[in-house]
């Protein structure tokens, strides 16, 4: 057991559980479709598909709550709120998370862009205006997009405030971004959990 502690602590986790949990995101991401099938079917058997599933919903939001860094949150809503103009990207699944986010901000702000072009071209058009003075709000789940990453260190590189709304701080989003706000999506399944992600953008 020292020695499972000691190789985990010498690859950087602070023990064996921070290990495991980076191994089991690592593989998840990983799961083709068939795969996911085959993985829910085992996790609720003979079981109730609603009770799991909702179960499994709240979890998510229970470990968000916990990993979620408040200065983070904190920061971000300042940088939303002092914005000049807001750039919101997200694909795939998370084209709804953007939407969702950009029609609600757009209420409240007459500045907001929601990006959902996965053409590179397109994308810097869309985004050639982008300078320190403005915010994105990058929303990325497994399978995370690569187009995501590039708009972020694009926007980056323009010095604008970047926010990722991600699931883990392995995340390839989390790495180019200023600040990290993490929502648990437990993505073993076909279906992507976005109950989580949701509440966050709520709370934002």
């Amino acid at each position: 057991e020292s020695t499972v502690v000691r190789f985990a602590t010498e690859l950087g986790y602070s023990g064996y559980p921070k290990m495991q949990q980076a191994m089991q995101e690592m593989i998840r991401d990983k799961l083709t479709s068939f795969q996911r099938i085959e993985v829910s079917q085992s996790r609720i058997g003979n079981g109730s598909v609603i009770e799991h599933v909702l179960n499994s919903d709240i979890d998510n939001i229970k470990q968000t709550i916990e990993e979620t860094s408040r200065e983070d949150f904190k920061n971000s809503v300042k940088a939303i709120c002092n914005a000049k103009t807001i750039y919101i990207y997200g694909l795939r699944s998370s084209s709804a998370l953007a939407n969702f986010l950009g029609y609600y901000l757009g209420l409240i702000f007459g500045n907001v862009k929601v990006i959902s072009t996965a053409d590179r071209a397109r994308l810097y058009e869309e985004m050639n205006r982008i300078n320190k003075e403005d915010v994105m709000i990058a929303i990325s789940f497994p399978r995370y997009s690569h187009h995501v990453s590039t708009a972020m260190k694009f926007a980056m590189d323009r010095k604008a405030n970047v926010i990722a709304i991600t699931d883990s701080m392995n995340s390839p989003i989390a790495q180019v971004s200023k600040y990290v706000l993490l929502a648990r999506s437990d993505m073993a399944t076909i279906v992507d959990s976005l109950v989580a992600p949701l509440s966050l953008i709520n709370a934002l």
